[in-house]
């Protein structure tokens, strides 16, 4: 708990993994948009998908302005993240959502980069691998 209190800004790497998926999910909100493409368009998913990068964005923002807080931020919008994906993944399966493969194996992808985010930014302010 103390690791908590004493950071001082937010780790280079957690920030380089925030920016990585918010840019991760602004460029799957802008294929599902029709604007990179128009082969892969679905408007809900553009909107969820832009949403989640937003969140992100404003995340590392937030990390960087209130630094004291920014493990506990960085946590919470990559689970929020993740949690976004995970209804992703469940509306490809169910059939509601979209039904490429490409974006499947994006979702796969978007798990695995978002459990290393987390798992980058729940260790401890010091530890000699963050």
């Amino acid at each position: 708990m103390n690791a908590l209190r004493n950071e001082t800004s937010i780790r280079p790497k957690v920030a380089c993994f925030l920016a990585a998926e918010a840019a991760l999910f602004a460029a799957a909100s802008l294929v599902h948009a029709g604007v990179l493409g128009h082969a892969y368009g679905h408007a809900r998913a553009a909107t969820a998908e832009g949403i989640i990068a937003g969140v992100l964005i404003l995340g590392l923002l937030a990390g960087r302005r209130w630094a004291g807080a920014a493990r506990r931020i960085a946590l919470g919008v990559q689970a929020f993240a993740l949690l976004g994906t995970l209804v992703g993944v469940f509306t490809i399966v169910i059939g509601v959502g979209p039904q490429t493969w490409p974006d499947l194996v994006f979702h796969i992808v978007l798990l695995g980069v978002l459990v290393l985010g987390i798992a980058m930014a729940a260790r401890p302010a010091g530890c000699s691998k963050g």
